[in-house]
C-alpha cells in the first residue's frame, strides 16, 4: 500500500512551499506530502487518489483562494475522502468563517496564519489529528477492483475472466455501494463495468479479454519461432505435460485460449485428488501447476487461441489467433471440453444474468439469502452445490436420474449431510423466466404436463460437454462427437502403431477430456498429460 497522503492546498507558491516543507520534515517518513496550487488542481489530485484507492489522511487547505475557497473545496471532497482530517488555514479576519465551517464541512481544526514556530503551532495539532485518523483507519483493498452491476452479463464476464486467471479482485456493486459510485464518478462515469488497477494506470471501461490480458501482464507472444513441444490447452492434462516436458529439457510452449486450469480450474473443492487430504480448489491446483511449469522453463501464453494446424514433415506448425505461426516437432492436444448449453426458451437471453455455465469460487457470497439451482448429476455439479449451499438460502440439484449413477460416492454422502441442499431427481428444466435477470424456472418431471414454476435467482448448469476440436479441421481423426481418436482406435491403425495417445498424425498426441474414451477425472488427465511426454520422447528419438 502507498503511504497515506497529506495534501496541502494554497494558491500562494511561497506559502505552499513552506507548508509542504514543514510537513515533509516532520511527517515525510510515514506519509506522502502532496501539493496543489488551486481548488481545481486539488480536486483532480484527490480524484486520482480515490480512483487508485490510495488513502488520504489529512487535508490542509487555505481559505482565501480565487475561484474556489477552502471551505468550498472541502465541501466537494468530503464525500470523496470522508475519513480524511480537514484543517483550514485562515487569516484572523476569517475566524468566523472557520467556525461556521466546523458545522458546514465537519472541519476538524483551523489554524491562523502564520504558524511559526511549527513545533508549537502546527505539529501538535497535525500529530493529534493523524493519531486520531490512524486509530480508525482500515487499509484499503490493494488489488484489482471491478465496479459494475451484479446481474450484468458484461460484469459477470469480466469477473469470471479474472477469477479463472487467478487474479484477486474486489467487486463493488454500483447499485448498493457508496464506494463504487464514488469511484465511478471520479473516473468520469464511463460505461460499466469499470476495472480499476492498483498500479494507478487508467481504468478500463467494459474491457474485453485482450485488453485485460495486456494490463495484467499476461504473455501473448511466443519467445521463439520453434519449440520441441507445443501443448494446446492448459487444463490439468496440458499443465502436467508442460511440467514433465520442460523438466526433461524440452523447449516447451503452452497455448491456452481462456485461463489456466481449464474446466477443473472452476471447481470450488476437489477432495479426491491424491495427496490433498483436506481438498483444494481448482484454482489453487492450477496456480501450483502454472508455477511449477514456469519454474522448469515452460512458456505459457494466454488468452491465445490456436486457429489452425498443418503438417510439413518433419515439422508441425500451429497458427495462433493473431496470425503468428509456431513450428515444432511434437504437439500435445489437451484442449478439454466446454459445458453444453441449455437449449430451452429464455436460457440464451439470460445467460450471465442468472443463468451460468459452471460456478466459480467467487460466485458464492453473491447468493446469500437467495434461492439457487444446480442442473446436472456429475461431480462438477455436486461440488458446485456444496459450495453454493454455504452461502445461499436454498440450493436445489436438478438431475435426470439418481445422483449415485454419475457422481462419486463421497459427494453423494456430503450432499445428503449438507443442510440446505435438496435433490430433485428425474426432472429437467423446460423454460427460464425473467425480464432482465433470472426470476424463475419451469421444471418438468417424468410425468410430463406443464411442469412446476419455481422461484430462482441463480441457475448453474452442468449438463455434459463438447470438445474443443473444430480448429483441427480434417487433419486429425475424430469420432462423431468431435473427440480425438488415438492409439488402436485410429482408423486403419496396426496393433503396433500409432503409440497410445498418438493421433492419426504422427507426432501429434492427445491427453485429457478431449480424447475419445477418456475417464473425465482430474487425476486421469494429469496422468495422461505426463505419459504423453514419454511418447513424445520416443517419437523425437525416431526422427
Amino acid at each position: 500500500m502507498q503511504m497515506p497522503a497529506l495534501v496541502a492546498v494554497d494558491d500562494d507558491p511561497v506559502v505552499l512551499s513552506a507548508v509542504a516543507r514543514d510537513l515533509r520534515r516532520e511527517y515525510g517518513r510515514r506519509y506522502r506530502i502532496l501539493e496543489a496550487g488551486s481548488g481545481d488542481e486539488a480536486l483532480g489530485l484527490l480524484g486520482d487518489l480515490k480512483l487508485r484507492g490510495e488513502p488520504v489522511a489529512l487535508l490542509l487547505v487555505d481559505q482565501r483562494m480565487p475561484g474556489m475557497t477552502g471551505v468550498e473545496l472541502l465541501a466537494k471532497v468530503i464525500q470523496m475522502h470522508p475519513d480524511a482530517r480537514r484543517v483550514l488555514l485562515t487569516a484572523y479576519a476569517d475566524t468566523q468563517v472557520a467556525i461556521r465551517a466546523i458545522n458546514e464541512v465537519r472541519l476538524h481544526h483551523y489554524l491562523v496564519k502564520p504558524w511559526d514556530p511549527p513545533e508549537e503551532k502546527l505539529f501538535p495539532v497535525i500529530s493529534d489529528l493523524l493519531d486520531d485518523w490512524q486509530a480508525s483507519f482500515t487499509p484499503p483493498f490493494e488489488g484489482v477492483r471491478v465496479v459494475g452491476h451484479r446481474l450484468s452479463p458484461v460484469s459477470h464476464g469480466v469477473r469470471d475472466y479474472l477469477t479463472r486467471n487467478l487474479i484477486p479482485y474486489r467487486f463493488l456493486d454500483v447499485e448498493g455501494n457508496d464506494e463504487a459510485r464514488k469511484i465511478h464518478e471520479a473516473a468520469g462515469s464511463p460505461p460499466l463495468p469499470l476495472v480499476v488497477f492498483p498500479d494507478g494506470g487508467p481504468p478500463l471501461s467494459r474491457p474485453g479479454g485482450p485488453e485485460l490480458a495486456g494490463r495484467l501482464g499476461f504473455r501473448a507472444k511466443p519467445g521463439r519461432p520453434f519449440y520441441d513441444l507445443v501443448i494446446v490447452g492448459a487444463g490439468p492434462a496440458g499443465l502436467a505435460a508442460a511440467v514433465y516436458g520442460a523438466s526433461e529439457g524440452l523447449k516447451t510452449l503452452v497455448v491456452e485460449a481462456e485461463a489456466p486450469g481449464g474446466q477443473a480450474g472452476q471447481s470450488s473443492r476437489i477432495e479426491n485428488y491424491l495427496g490433498f487430504h483436506a481438498g483444494l480448489t481448482g484454482g489453487e491446483l492450477a496456480r501450483r501447476a502454472v508455477a511449477q511449469a514456469t519454474r522448469f522453463g515452460a512458456e505459457i501464453l494466454h488468452p491465445v487461441r490456436t486457429t489452425a494446424l498443418r503438417r510439413e514433415d518433419p515439422y508441425r506448425i500451429v497458427t495462433l489467433s493473431d496470425g503468428t505461426e509456431v513450428s515444432c516437432h511434437a504437439i500435445v492436444i489437451a484442449t478439454g471440453v466446454a459445458y453444453n448449453k441449455l437449449d430451452v426458451p429464455g436460457a440464451e437471453r439470460l445467460e450471465n444474468a442468472g443463468v451460468y455455465y459452471g460456478a466459480a469460487v467467487s460466485d458464492g457470497p453473491e447468493w446469500v439469502d437467495r434461492d439457487v439451482f444446480v442442473m446436472g448429476g456429475g461431480n462438477s455439479a455436486g461440488q458446485a452445490a456444496i459450495y453454493l449451499a454455504r452461502h445461499a438460502r436454498s440450493t436445489t440439484i436438478l438431475a435426470r436420474s439418481k445422483l449415485e449413477k454419475s457422481m462419486s460416492r463421497y459427494l453423494v454422502d456430503q450432499i445428503a449431510a449438507t443442510e440446505g441442499i435438496r435433490v430433485l431427481a428425474g426432472v429437467t428444466v423446460s423454460e427460464v423466466l425473467g425480464s432482465s435477470s433470472l426470476e424463475a424456472i419451469r421444471v418438468l418431471g417424468q410425468e410430463g404436463g406443464n411442469g412446476q414454476v419455481l422461484s430462482a435467482s441463480g441457475l448453474f448448469i452442468f449438463i455434459g460437454a463438447h470438445p474443443h476440436t473444430d480448429w483441427l479441421g480434417e487433419l486429425v481423426a475424430r469420432d462423431s462427437h468431435g473427440f480425438i481418436l488415438s492409439g488402436a482406435e485410429v482408423p486403419g491403425a496396426s496393433p503396433a502403431a500409432p503409440r497410445w495417445l498418438e493421433t492419426s498424425v504422427p507426432g501429434l498426441f492427445v491427453a485429457g477430456d478431449v480424447r475419445h474414451g477418456s475417464v473425465k477425472r482430474i487425476a486421469s488427465a494429469v496422468g495422461e498429460g505426463s505419459m504423453a511426454v514419454q511418447f513424445v520422447h520416443q517419437y523425437l528419438a525416431d526422427l
